[in-house]
């Protein structure tokens, strides 16, 4: 049986119910696997879901395209590419602008997921990529910037590590949809990078993330057998074992000797 795709009231309805699950995936093969496992929401590059088949392979999971602000520019540009995104099939869309751009977006209806905590493209005002909320002062502000998005229109936030026992406290406090990415059980949903559970990530791993499967070591084993099967071409070739009667077409001997006689007279 197919599943339906939540809607924003879906989601908000579900609040403190039960646990989602949520994914950040970068390519269709593993969007489409998100679909199939039963994954709740997927963040995903704009490009993905802009792919006319992107649907076609995750029909029912709710989709947040997003880049960080730098990228895209101004409110005006927000508001252009974020329709664009609607239109092609996006549920939400992901924005760690300012509260402006957040609430001209929210104004056109448009279901906008901002961000508190850390947050990695102003990782710099929090004091680079580390816990932020671990005091009772950042615990507020983090608080804070809850309710400003929530001022501004947003329909959820990404939490990012943050203490649990302030995360729990937040997320019961805002109608936001509270997205936890290392900051706990108390949200409403966990959210982790495809690249981090499928052991793709040979760079440092979050404390958050945790390993399902080593792709990396079989990438290393295929790129093993990559080589040796080239270098075993190369010997074909050099050997001259490569190619053989069975890769080549011949010529009929008839029209083989009519053809060199014709050759011989030019």
């Amino acid at each position: 049986m197919s599943r339906k795709r939540p809607t924003v009231a879906d989601l908000r309805a579900m609040k403190g119910k039960r646990q989602l699950t949520m994914l950040r995936v970068l390519t269709m093969e593993e969007a489409e696997a998100a679909e199939r496992a039963g994954v709740d929401i997927v963040s995903v590059p704009p490009e993905l879901v802009l792919n006319p088949q992107y649907r076609d392979a995750a029909p029912s999971l709710f989709t947040m395209p997003g880049d960080n602000f730098y990228e895209i520019g101004t409110s005006d540009d927000f508001l252009r590419w974020a329709f664009r995104l609607y239109k092609a099939g996006a549920d939400a869309v992901y924005c760690s602008a300012g509260y402006g751009t957040i609430k001209r977006m929210a104004d056109d209806n448009i279901p906008v997921i901002g961000h508190v905590g850390l947050i990695p493209s102003r990782a710099t005002w929090t004091g680079g990529f580390k816990a932020v909320g671990k005091t009772a002062d950042t615990a507020m502000e983090v608080f804070a910037a809850v309710k400003q998005l929530e001022a501004a229109g947003a329909i959820g936030a990404e939490i990012e590590v943050v203490p649990v026992e302030v995360a729990k406290a937040i997320s019961e406090r805002t109608s936001l949809i509270m997205l936890s990415m290392g900051a706990g059980t108390g949200c409403d949903a966990q959210y982790l990078f495809a690249d981090d559970i499928l052991g793709q990530n040979r760079g440092h791993m979050p404390r958050h993330s945790k390993v399902y499967r080593n792709f990396a070591a079989e990438y290393d084993r295929l790129q093993a057998e990559r080589i040796a099967a080239f270098s075993e071409y190369v010997a074909d070739v050099n050997s001259l074992a490569y190619p053989e009667d069975k890769h080549i077409v011949r010529m009929d001997p008839a029209e083989l000797k009519l053809f060199l006689d014709k050759v011989g007279q030019s």
